[in-house]
């Protein structure tokens, strides 16, 4: 489940980031708090495991319409912001989102 591991790390750094700069928080606000925790049990319980494609190319939306809007709008903020304050996982996700 290493990919799975990945993507929780990946997922727990772009929460984090949006968080610290949209909500102005060092630790995670409440809301955020519940969507990194319905991140990571969806992730726990993916069916594909460690074959796992990117959610985008995805043929089962694991997530509730509300909480996959709310992860879009996390993504599309922190996405590009990673590659500042994360280099190194910027690139790990980059080069896994190419093999895929």
């Amino acid at each position: 489940m290493a990919k799975i591991s990945s993507e929780k790390t990946t997922v727990e750094l772009m929460i984090n980031l949006y968080c610290r700069k949209k909500h102005d928080q060092k630790s995670l606000c409440i809301e955020c708090k519940a969507l990194k925790n319905y991140a990571m049990k969806r992730l726990e319980k993916c069916p594909f495991g460690d074959e796992k494609p990117a959610c985008k190319d995805c043929k089962i939306h694991c997530y509730q319409a509300e909480q996959r809007e709310q992860i879009r709008q996390i993504m599309r903020f922190s996405g590009p912001r990673m590659l500042i304050y994360y280099p190194i996982e910027y690139l790990r996700h980059k080069i896994k989102m190419r093999i895929q």
